[in-house]
Order: C-alpha cells, then sequence, then structure tokens
C-alpha cells in the first residue's frame, strides 16, 4: 500500500506540473504570438502599440506632437489595454444576459506576471489591486487621470509620453534635444531612426492599399490596432499624406470603413479581437 500511495502522489505532482507547464508555454506561445504577427517586418527593432502610435504621432524635425492634437492621449492608454490583453494579461469578462455590450463588461486579470515594460506592468498592477473591476472605457479615464472621483486619482499614469519617448530613445530612434518656446524650455524627441519610422508607415499604408482584404477579421491583429488606435490618437491622416491625392483617398475611406464598423458585432466574432473593439467602442462613446 505504501508504493501504490507513494505512486499516487507522485502522480499528483507530475499532473500539477504539466499544469503549470502548459500555462508557462500558453504565455510564452502569446508572447510569441507578437512576433509572428508581423512576420515581414523588421526582426531588429521590437515596438509596442504605444510606441508605434507616439512615433506616429511625433514631427520628425521638431520631436514632438501636434499642440492640437488632444486624442492621443487618451489613444496611448487604449494602446495599453489592447497590449495587455495580446500578451494574455488581461482579458473582458465572459458576456452574458445582463452584460453582452462590450462597454459593459469588465477587464479581468488573466495574469500578474510582468511584462518587462513599465507602463504596463504599473498598469497591471492597478488591475489587479482594482475591486471591483471596472470597464475598457472606465480604464482609459483613470488610466489618463479624467476622472472626478479623488480616490482614483492615484490610478493615473504621469508623464506617459515622456516615459514612451525615452524607451524610442534607448532603441536608436528617437534622441533628446530642449527647445526654448519664448517663456519655456522643453524637451523634444527629434527622430533619428527614419528608417523604422518610414517602415511603420509603409506597413499601414500597405495594409490599406495593397493588402486589404476588406475583412477585420483576416487582417493582422497588431495591424487592426495600429489603425484603430492610430485613428483614434488622430495621427492617421499623417500616415496617409505622402500618397498621391488618388490613392490617399482610397486609404482614408477604406480606414474611415474600418472604424465605423459596429464593435458590438465585429467584437463577437473573434475573442482575440474583442479588446481592439471594446477600445474603439469607447471612443466613439466618449
Amino acid at each position: 500500500m505504501s508504493s501504490l500511495t507513494h505512486r499516487g502522489r507522485r502522480r499528483a505532482e507530475v499532473g500539477k506540473n504539466s499544469e503549470k507547464k502548459l500555462e508557462g508555454e500558453e504565455d510564452s506561445n502569446q508572447e510569441r504570438g507578437l512576433d509572428n504577427d508581423d512576420s515581414g517586418d523588421s526582426k531588429d527593432i521590437r515596438l509596442n502599440l504605444m510606441e508605434e502610435v507616439l512615433l506616429l504621432g511625433l514631427k520628425d524635425k521638431e520631436g514632438y506632437t501636434s499642440f492640437w492634437n488632444d486624442c492621443i492621449s487618451s489613444g496611448l492608454r487604449g494602446g495599453i489595454l489592447i497590449e495587455l490583453a495580446m500578451r494574455g494579461r488581461i482579458h473582458l469578462e465572459p458576456p452574458t444576459i445582463r452584460k453582452k455590450r462590450l462597454l459593459d463588461r469588465k477587464v479581468l486579470l488573466k495574469s500578474d506576471s510582468p511584462t518587462g515594460d513599465v507602463l504596463l506592468d504599473e498598469t497591471l498592477k492597478h488591475i489587479k489591486a482594482t475591486e471591483p473591476a471596472e470597464t475598457v472605457q472606465t480604464w482609459i479615464e483613470l488610466l489618463t487621470g479624467e476622472t472626478w472621483n479623488p480616490f482614483k486619482l492615484q490610478y493615473q499614469l504621469r508623464n506617459v509620453r515622456e516615459r514612451i519617448a525615452k524607451n524610442l530613445v534607448e532603441k536608436g530612434i528617437l534622441t533628446t534635444e530642449k527647445q526654448n518656446f519664448l517663456l519655456f524650455d522643453m524637451t523634444t524627441h527629434p527622430v533619428t531612426n527614419t528608417t523604422e519610422k518610414q517602415r511603420l508607415v509603409r506597413k499601414l499604408q500597405e495594409s490599406v492599399l495593397e493588402r486589404w482584404v476588406n475583412d477585420p477579421q483576416r487582417m493582422d491583429r497588431r495591424t487592426l490596432a495600429l489603425l484603430v488606435l492610430a485613428h483614434s490618437s488622430d495621427v492617421l491622416e499623417s500616415v496617409f499624406s505622402t500618397l498621391a491625392d488618388d490613392r490617399y483617398d482610397v486609404a482614408m475611406n477604406r480606414a474611415k470603413d474600418l472604424v465605423e464598423l459596429d464593435p458590438e458585432v465585429e467584437g463577437t466574432k473573434h475573442s482575440a479581437t474583442e479588446m481592439i473593439w471594446a477600445v474603439l467602442a469607447a471612443f466613439n462613446k466618449s
């Protein structure tokens, strides 16, 4: 009996170890999926969605975003939520009879393992510590500091553009300078690696021209996310500005058709893109 008991315990331990291994493999597969989505892109530099949005919004020589752009702050926060979902850290609660709409469903923690990105990990800690859970729209408002609740102000992510810009400086894409604007000095981040930005612009241009599939479910999900975020951050028009007039019109019309789709309908078609459509729904409502 003792040998049978020992064997039973050993099997139980093996079973537990197998479950842990499968969970670890699932997380690593999701991380690898980030690389596989854009198989044609450069393997030397890996940018997350927030870095790509900011890079698209920066003026190359000046090194700052347009003073008239008041959308990019919330766009970057939306990018954080999508990036966390794509990395398997968060997800939307399953739909129920009472909570079918994307904007009614709460953001739930799936894994609290660190991502290695300070902004992502800071957001992850906020989501983990929040009870009860909040919706996508509420999280975007909290992370941008657009809340009237003084007890929720600690959730605001501060100096997001500057922190993302510093990441891009470390990756050799931007540099840091000081510029004088009459009454004050401002830190700017001009683009030094124009090749990487041109690659990013070309990727989005081709996605709505040469590689257009007219079906978001067949699109590369990171490209879909970037198109949604670039539109919501008011930087998409500058992405297409170098195109000839006829191609510019085609690109803008296709992008417009994409972001005007019903997020509630599209979000039910594929669980991997639920967070993308939830973020778009939040921007459409705000």
